[in-house]
């Protein structure tokens, strides 16, 4: 069996049951555009591939953490202007910043030993 060192991210939209709920065909237009036009084009600009896609969340791969963290980091910075163009009871909110710092904070204490 071949093993090998991998950086997760896990990220999900932020209320999505709501916003479903309250417009179903809307989010998920939304969602679709935002993992076409935004989500995948950033994780291959930092080596990364998406392993599992599941209703709002997916999980990516990365061979480096460093790129695993510069992805999320940039996924959340364009969040903002993604979701200005959108009604206002659909504000898409990706979280992947918690994952970010995580793998960062675990990054650097790795670092340091």
């Amino acid at each position: 069996m071949e093993r090998r060192l991998a950086a997760i991210l896990a990220a999900d939209v932020v209320g999505y049951s709501r916003l479903i709920g309250e417009d179903e065909t809307g989010t998920l237009t939304a969602l679709r555009s935002l993992r076409k036009d935004l989500v995948e084009p950033t994780l291959k600009r930092h080596r990364g591939r998406v392993v599992k896609l599941m209703g709002d969340g997916l999980l990516a791969e990365f061979a480096s953490v460093v790129d695993a963290v510069a992805a999320a980091v940039e996924i959340q910075e364009a969040m903002p202007e993604r979701s200005a163009h959108l009604p206002d009871h659909i504000e898409l909110l990706w979280q992947a910043d918690r994952a970010a710092a995580k793998l960062r904070d675990h990054c650097l204490a790795c670092c340091r030993r």
